[in-house]
């Protein structure tokens, strides 16, 4: 059947080569020769499309219009959208349902980040004038509450809520069979089409005695009951950054080590510089360039040896020599790997990236045409709302892609790192910027003159806009400081409908908020681009008027 449809497509370019069709004069020899020209590129499209699914035979009838492989952000909304437009769905699951977000992830996170938040609030009621005992934390009880948070928010997640919707859920191990096949269990599905959606998991590295020591991670910290009097963090990204500073705030003396020069590296150095003086403050100690080489046991005690990585001038990192640390317990928070064992991927030719994540086309299509991956396991992004947002692709792409597809659109993707103060940015950074040897103006504004900020002992942090050179188009924005994450909101609109800073500046926002940050940096910005020679007539026009 390939040989034959590669014969119709030769032919008929052969044709529309001759230049025969077009001797046919006028509209009808047009009209010919744009329907043989479609017909050429459907059928050589219909041929890659043979061959993407190899000697696999085509099932006559199907059981589901779409099987989704994991139920976290990126599998419930792709499962929610495509049953919202009446296709049959099956949803299938091997854990929980929610995924990493709700059990392992941001929700848990985020609740112990608020009472750590309350210590810390207590600690400086002072500054208030409220005078406030030392609190006592009870860690059982903080992590309790964590474990409510999470069952509060379950059921938004639920095989019950799901199949209301009129999801089909189903609970174990799938396996792709071939591209409308997929096993579970021992049930076999056929499937218009396939979404893996299996997430990403932490990434534990090979350190020479690591596997002797009773280490912790996102998905089994929330199981701790007793507080560790010593935690050894390792990476200085977003998950390391939280939760060294919540444990440090409930009491724990924390040592966050990353091999890299400074923390949030993703970031600007300015960021970096204002987290890490938080966190020298608050006591939290950052040992930063230096790479852990090895785990020891010394009378009993866990011990962590590192290294000072030295800079690209030869200089060593603070420390010097090799340093040794004693801990209670470790906490491995180096990213995480997309999830892919298991799915039976290899044996169907399908591609991963360098980072592990599968191989997607702009489409979010695998090399096999009715298979597709949104979400951690595809990357670039391990975010819950950008996978969301992932999911909306996959799922109109893989029912109606046949008609119309789309390309997924990462213009404008926000993320906050939930420290404190928080940090949020999106578009450009300075360091993006330079790098793509893109031309920018930086406009800042500090949150020390923010009156609401002040008001509410917060008064610390920017926000930080980059511009093209003489125009208001937002580039990006990155925000440190009081409620950051709320103020992103603001650029993330304006960046998505092409609003600018003038429109910002024109808007009223209610006096004494936060959000008034957004306005006063606008502001800054028409200052330093205020029209000097207009306002050299205007000033001689009522130096006349007054005589």
């Amino acid at each position: 059947m390939g040989a034959g449809l590669s014969i119709i497509f030769v032919f008929t370019v052969q044709i529309i080569g001759s230049g025969k069709v077009l001797e046919q004069s006028g509209w009808p020899g047009l009209a010919m020769y744009a329907v043989l020209l479609a017909v050429a590129v459907g059928l050589l499209l219909a041929l890659r499309r043979r061959r993407g699914f190899g000697s696999h035979r085509k099932p006559r009838r199907f059981d589901t219009n779409m099987v989704v492989i994991g139920a976290g952000s990126a599998g419930l909304v792709t499962a929610y959208i495509a049953s919202a437009v009446r296709a049959k769905v099956t949803l299938v699951e091997k854990h929980q349902m929610g995924g990493d977000c709700l059990n392992t992830g941001c929700v848990p996170s985020k609740a112990l980040i608020r009472a750590a938040r309350a210590v810390h609030e207590a600690r400086a009621a002072a500054e208030l004038g409220i005078k406030v005992a030392e609190p006592q934390v009870d860690f059982a009880k903080v992590m309790a509450r964590v474990q409510r948070v999470i069952d509060q928010v379950a059921p938004h997640d639920s095989i019950e809520r799901y199949t209301e919707l009129g999801v089909d859920c189903m609970t174990g191990e799938a396996t792709i069979l071939s591209p409308w096949e997929v096993r579970v269990g021992q049930q076999v599905l056929t499937t218009r089409s396939i979404v893996i959606a299996s997430g990403a998991s932490p990434i534990v590295p090979p350190i020479p005695g690591i596997d002797a020591v009773d280490y912790l991670t996102s998905d089994n910290l929330w199981q701790l009951e007793a507080q560790p009097r010593t935690l050894l963090i390792l990476g200085g990204g977003p998950i390391g950054c939280e939760l060294a500073q919540a444990f440090q705030r409930l009491g724990t003396a924390v040592t966050l080590v990353d091999m890299l020069p400074r923390l949030l590296p993703r970031e600007d150095e300015d960021v970096s510089i204002l987290v890490a003086e938080q966190f020298a403050a608050e006591g939290v100690r950052v040992l930063t360039s230096h790479k852990t080489i090895a785990f020891e046991k010394d009378g009993g005690r866990d011990v962590a040896v590192l290294e000072a990585v030295a800079d690209a001038k030869g200089v060593a990192g603070p420390g010097g020599a090799n340093v040794r640390l004693l801990f209670d317990k470790l906490l491995v928070a180096v990213g995480r790997r997309a999830n892919t064992e298991g799915l039976g991927l290899e044996a169907l030719g399908i591609a991963t990236t360098p980072t592990g994540t599968i191989a997607v086309d702009k489409y979010l299509r695998t090399c096999i045409p009715t298979i597709y991956a949104c979400g951690d396991v595809a990357g670039p992004y391990q975010f819950t709302h950008t996978a969301a947002h992932q999911a909306w692709y996959a799922a109109v792409n893989a029912l109606f892609g046949t008609f119309k597809k789309f390309k997924v659109n990462y213009r404008v993707i926000p993320w906050v790192t939930f420290t404190d103060p928080e940090v949020a940015r999106v578009g450009l950074s300075e360091s993006d910027a330079r790098e793509k040897g893109i031309a920018y103006e930086v406009t800042r504004y500090d949150l020390a003159d923010l009156d609401r900020a002040i008001a509410d002992n917060a008064a610390r942090g920017f926000v930080k806009i980059l511009t093209p050179p003489g125009r208001d188009t937002v580039l990006g924005a990155t925000i440190v400081g009081y409620h950051a994450g709320e103020l992103l909101t603001e650029f993330v609109t304006a960046m998505q409908h092409g609003l600018g800073l003038n429109r910002i500046l024109g808007t009223i926002h209610s006096y004494p908020t936060v959000s008034e940050a957004n306005k006063f940096a606008a502001g800054t910005w028409k200052r330093a681009h205020v029209p000097r020679r207009l306002l050299r007539v205007v000033a001689l026009l009522h130096r006349w008027k007054r005589g």
